[in-house]
């Protein structure tokens, strides 16, 4: 019973979406955070305490002060099987090649790091020539950089450009200073390595670090030292997962409903066949249970074959993934048990629950079906799918009304995405009851050609609403996620890009050049305005959650408020901020003036703050104000991230500047790209599925038509003539999943834009990358028209024969 004509199309889709699907899975069994090259050989690590937020906010520790760190350190080197007890000091330095930031290693975040260089016996690093920094003004760099034992560098700090010479090379990236340049640079302390004696147990070694450590830190060892690998690798690798994840989630959410396509149309071609079989004797119950057999079987093996494609994918894409920037620089491959056990599994699990609904249809089929010339369906759509259908459309609209009124962004997009996915499903399963309606009201573009073929043309879909429903379900499912995805993205980028340039007040904005950040030396030279960011932490018991994370800002408060529009401050004076011990809150913290505030800064130190003003919550690019000295004294690493001007100037050295707008376009502009390459990839994913299940099942179907093409082809028509009636049936099929489709992301983009216009507090423009849409619906057009011609085509290359009744009525 099992085709291998009618299974190959099922079989393509089932094998893509597996393949996908092991890619995908592959590549995030091989995402699991690395151990930094400097930490590799510390097999017990000792970290400073956890950030109370959330997992993938990508903050710092809250850090050790200099005094607790060494007294720590001290206790920890005592410890039996611990030969040595080494803290690990980071601070931003850049080398400068030829006056610029060097190119090597740019991607990795540990290559615009210093450290101490004590730290080198902790990450087994190689020294390739030269001795050790020994004293101020020494370093050791990356030998990448191309640089000589004794020759000068300057190194881009957060003071400026420093002189150093080099006095080592080693063969990992970053710079290694002397111990107590790196203590000046980097008074706090976040981790410390643990090196073993030969023989020490790490277990026991952990074990008796976590007495010493207590509350006040975590001991890792083994892959739980990853947690340590830079903050926006971190980000990055966070980043490549849920792209990852959504493409195997595409995958499969798009597999079923291609398959399921395929199947019913199988379903529907074959009504005499399983009809013969019900009228020899074959129960509803062994039909259904012979479909599901054909579809495990299909399944089965589309699965083995995607997983083979699937794997040998992988590597290739893991290096794309790297340089477009979804995977930190430090990302390998590595292949695992469990992705090949989901892929082996995915496929007769796609295949059954894609078969469902089919199975069913096909136990219903009556004996006398055997009997009858005419395939004509009798009902288009059952109670149960129109009952089935308006639920989904139901919570599709819910959803969409919950986009349009969530307070956050994230859960405005979740809601629409899933809105979408609602209202495409109940798209999908009410199609039979909508192609009618929507061929009636194309019925001047079906008829434009010619009468004859026109009404054919129409009646062919009006008769067949499942098999036309079917074809239509692919571009349908498509042209959606393609428009809303697109729509979603570039209506978001624009209307958060314009909210941010009202915000400002200024003709032109400094920003760094090839850079993290802008030195004090830059700022100075630009003059302005500037925000010198650091992450501070709230350590007080009576609020949760512990060691809390925030955003401080060190500004000149007289030129804060003149270059930010959106400053609207409640109580207090800003112009009170000054001195060491001051602070501006937002209206969220519950504080008044003069009340107490205690921040834990990047030094490690508790400073105690008093508050002298309070803001409304979207006043500020951050959580709070100080004054920039208090930044620069607890640290010295900071960098200046904007300075705002009146009048375009020479940028200094590191730096470069933008206007206004362009500066509001490039705030998220690496994120931006992220997310709008994600996009595309995800689109492409879609439509080439899409397009691939449009021309699997026509050609299926021009298989299952060459009785009534050459009856047509009898009955008078010329070649070109039935040529024009596939083409027009392709285009009008894909015309009805373009409409549909479109319809459905419409409505999701209409909510996401008023949700936005709520969270901006102005008009937002709904942005449609039209180009992308065209491309779109033109690939499923081309491969649908190509699909039913060439078969039709080869069909119609010999004269048609006389037909049965001609010759016997002759």
């Amino acid at each position: 019973m099992l085709s291998i004509r009618r299974s190959a199309s099922a079989f393509v889709a089932v094998a893509i979406g597996v393949a996908l699907v092991a890619t995908a899975t592959l590549l995030l069994a091989s995402g699991r955070p690395q151990v930094p090259d400097r930490l590799a050989q510390a097999a017990v690590v000792v970290q400073s305490p956890e950030a109370g937020t959330e997992a993938d906010s990508f903050v710092p520790t809250r850090p050790w002060s200099a005094t607790a760190a060494a007294e720590l350190t001290s206790r920890l080197a005592g410890l039996p099987g611990v030969a040595a007890a080494v803290p690990d000091r980071t601070f931003y330095a850049q080398p400068l090649v030829g006056g610029r930031p060097s190119a090597a290693d740019a991607r990795r975040e540990d290559a615009h790091q210093g450290h101490g260089w004590s730290i080198a016996q902790l990450g087994g690093l190689r020294r390739t020539a030269g001795e050790p920094p020994r004293k101020a003004g020494e370093v050791v760099v990356d030998r990448a950089l191309g640089l000589r034992t004794g020759a000068p560098v300057t190194l881009l700090t957060a003071a400026g450009p420093e002189p150093y010479t080099v006095s080592g090379l080693v063969d990992a990236p970053g710079v290694y200073v002397a111990d107590e340049v790196a203590a000046v640079l980097a008074p706090g302390v976040r981790a410390i390595g643990l090196l073993l004696a030969p023989g020490a147990d790490p277990q026991r070694v952990a074990v008796a670090a976590r007495g010493v450590v207590g509350g006040d830190g975590q001991v890792l060892t083994g892959d739980e030292r990853g947690a340590l690998e830079p903050r926006g690798d971190a980000r990055t690798r966070w980043i490549g997962m849920q792209v990852l994840t959504a493409t195997a989630a595409l995958a499969g959410f798009v597999t079923v409903f291609v398959v399921a396509s395929t199947f019913a149309f199988t379903i529907a071609q074959r009504r005499r066949e399983l009809g013969l079989l019900r009228a020899v004797g074959a129960t509803g119950r062994q039909v259904r249970r012979m479909v599901y057999a054909e579809a495990l079987a299909v399944g089965a093996s589309a699965g083995l074959v995607g997983l083979l494609v699937g794997a040998a994918l992988a590597p290739g894409l893991g290096r794309l993934l790297v340089d477009v920037g979804f995977e930190p620089a430090t990302f390998a491959v590595r292949y695992a048990f469990w992705p090949v056990a989901v892929s082996l599994v995915a496929g007769p699990v796609i295949a059954l629950l894609a078969v469902w609904s089919a199975s069913r249809r096909a136990a219903r089929v009556r004996p006398l079906e055997a009997l009858r010339e005419a395939a004509v369906e009798q009902r288009p759509i059952g109670r149960l799918r129109v009952a089935t259908g308006a639920f989904l459309v139901a919570v599709g609209a819910a959803l969409s009304v919950g986009t349009a009124t969530a307070d956050e962004a994230r859960v405005a997009v979740q809601y629409a995405l899933y809105a979408v996915m609602a209202l495409v499903a109940g798209a999908t399963v009410l199609a039979p009851a909508v192609v009618g309606p929507v061929v009636r009201l194309l019925r001047s573009p079906v008829r434009r050609p010619g009468g004859a073929i026109g009404m054919l043309v129409r009646g062919g879909a009006l008769t067949a609403t499942r098999r036309t429903a079917s074809l239509a379900a692919p571009v349908l499912l498509t042209v959606a996620f393609a428009v809303l995805v697109s729509g979603m993205v570039r209506t978001t980028t624009a209307a958060y890009a314009a909210g941010r340039a009202d915000n400002v007040n200024a003709g032109w904005i400094v920003v760094p050049d090839g850079g993290p950040g802008l030195s004090d030396q830059a700022v100075a030279a630009a003059g302005g305005t500037a925000l010198l960011p650091t992450t501070v932490f709230r350590t007080d018991p009576g609020t949760l959650p512990e060691n809390r994370p925030l955003t401080a800002l060190g500004v000149d408060p007289a030129g804060f408020a003149a270059a930010n529009r959106a400053l609207t401050v409640v109580a207090g004076s800003l112009n009170d901020l000054r001195g060491e011990d001051t602070v501006v809150v937002t209206a969220s913290t519950n504080l008044l003036p003069s009340e107490a505030y205690e921040l834990v800064f990047a030094d490690g130190t508790l400073v105690p703050l008093r508050v002298v003003a309070v803001v409304t919550d979207d006043s500020l690019p951050g959580d709070l104000l100080v004054p920039r000295a208090v930044v620069r004294t607890h640290d010295p690493s900071a960098l200046t991230s904007t300075v705002y001007v009146r009048d375009r100037i020479d940028p200094p050295v590191g730096a470069r500047i933008v206007d206004v707008a362009t500066w509001a376009a490039e705030a998220d502009a690496a994120e931006d790209r992220l997310v709008w390459l994600f996009t595309l990839l995800l689109i492409g994913v879609s439509a080439g599925y899409g397009a691939i299940a449009v021309a699997n099942t026509l050609l299926l179907a021009a298989a299952g038509r060459a009785a009534d093409l050459r009856l047509i082809r009898l009955a008078g028509a010329t070649r070109r003539q039935v040529l024009w009636l596939v083409t027009a049936e392709s285009a009008l099929v894909v015309l009805i999943g373009a409409l549909l489709g479109g319809s459905v992301a419409f409505a999701g983009l209409l909510s996401i834009r008023a949700g936005l216009a709520e969270q901006v507090g102005a008009p937002v423009d709904l942005a449609v990358p039209w180009s992308v849409v065209g491309g779109v619906v033109g690939l499923c057009l081309l491969l649908a028209v190509v699909a039913s011609v060439l078969p039709t085509w080869r069909l119609l290359r010999h004269r048609p024969a006389r037909s049965a009744i001609g010759a016997f009525a002759g």
